[in-house]
């Protein structure tokens, strides 16, 4: 099964997993939890210098860096960062959501807005180094892009543990599909984590 996987375009936004409509139409980059909220959640960097300092990180290695609100909350609607600045993930950031989408908006990056109900009915994570799934507007889906912790220097399995949580204790849904490289990939297909 392929599941529709494309080549990431880093024109795209490296987004939030969020499956629901947007008023961003720069799709096709990677797509991790938060947008770049779970770089430094991952990280443990907690300040808005720490967090303008990732931003940039992302704009130099190539790719365009985001966060999200939504049409109810405001910024406060990214339910990842909800969990972060309540502390689910132990340490929390020392700023608000709308500090961090200034921070972020300030050092180069983008600012998306998502929209409707969630309904999404699986979580994907894509080992597949360089390729993505898009976000499909009558099948949603949760799209984590594993393979970005081993191109951002990230503690993988804390990341991976941390996104399947986050989609628990969000009500998401219970299901999950691992998407690995096919066998017949070059093993530079493969992500390095260790």
């Amino acid at each position: 099964m392929s599941y529709d996987m494309i080549k990431v375009d880093r024109r795209g936004i490296l987004k939030c997993i969020d499956g629901r409509e947007s008023d961003n139409f720069k799709f096709g980059g990677p797509k991790i939890p938060g947008g770049i909220y779970s770089i430094a959640q991952n990280r443990g960097v907690v300040t808005l210098k720490g967090l303008r300092d990732i931003t940039e990180e992302v704009i130099r290695m190539g790719y365009v860096p985001s966060v999200h609100g939504d049409h109810s909350d405001d910024m406060l609607g990214c339910g990842f960062f909800r969990l972060w600045v309540t502390g689910k993930f132990g340490m929390r950031p020392k700023f608000n959501a709308d500090q961090g989408a200034e921070a972020v908006k300030a050092a180069g990056g983008i600012i998306e807005m998502q929209y409707g109900s969630h309904s999404e009915k699986t979580l994907y994570i894509n080992l597949v180094k360089d390729k993505t799934m898009e976000p499909v507007k009558r099948d949603q889906r949760f799209v984590v892009d594993a393979w970005v912790a081993a191109k951002f220097h990230l503690n993988a399995p804390k990341f991976i543990a941390d996104t399947m949580a986050a989609v628990e204790m969000l009500g998401g849904p219970k299901r999950a599909i691992i998407i690995i490289p096919s066998m017949t990939l070059d093993t530079d297909d493969w992500p390095t984590y260790f």
